[in-house]
C-alpha cells in the first residue's frame, strides 16, 4: 500500500503551490502550517535544495472526531501535501494517504474517519 497520493504538473512551481492551496480549500481543508524545507535547509545547516513546501491541512470536523475517538492522534495530524519541483523541471504533487499512515492503530471509528479524509485527500490532489 502506498502512503500518498501525488500528480505531476508542467507548471512552475508557484502556480503549483496555488493550485495545491486552492484544492485545499475547496475540499472543506485549511492550511494551518507551511514549512518551506529548502529555505530551512539553508538557513540551518547551509544545504541546497530544490523548492520543497510541506503544506499541513486539516478539515476542522475531520479532526475534531479523530480527535474524540482518539485522543492522541494528534501526532498525525494535520494531513501534509507537498510540493516539490523535480530535475527535469516539472512539479510534483503529493499528499499523506491517511488510512496508511493509521494502520497501526486498532480503532474501527478512526479507521472509518480516515477512510473518509483519504477520499477527501485522494480528490486534493485529483484537482490540483
Amino acid at each position: 500500500m502506498s502512503y500518498y497520493f501525488s500528480k505531476t504538473l508542467d507548471v512552475p512551481f508557484d502556480d503549483a503551490v496555488s493550485r495545491a492551496r486552492k484544492a485545499i480549500t475547496a475540499h472543506g481543508f485549511g492550511v494551518l502550517t507551511e514549512i518551506d524545507v529548502a529555505a530551512t535547509l539553508k538557513k540551518k545547516i547551509g544545504a541546497e535544495m530544490r523548492p520543497y513546501l510541506i503544506l499541513g491541512a486539516c478539515n476542522p470536523k475531520m479532526a475534531h472526531h479523530a480527535l474524540s475517538v482518539e485522543s492522541k492522534i494528534g501526532v498525525m495530524l494535520p494531513c501534509n501535501v507537498i510540493v516539490q519541483e523535480l530535475d527535469n523541471g516539472q512539479v510534483d504533487v503529493a499528499g499523506v494517504d491517511p488510512v496508511a499512515s493509521m494502520q497501526a492503530i486498532d480503532n474501527a471509528e478512526l479507521a472509518e474517519t480516515a477512510m473518509k479524509v483519504r477520499d477527501m485527500m485522494k480528490a486534493i490532489i485529483d484537482d490540483v
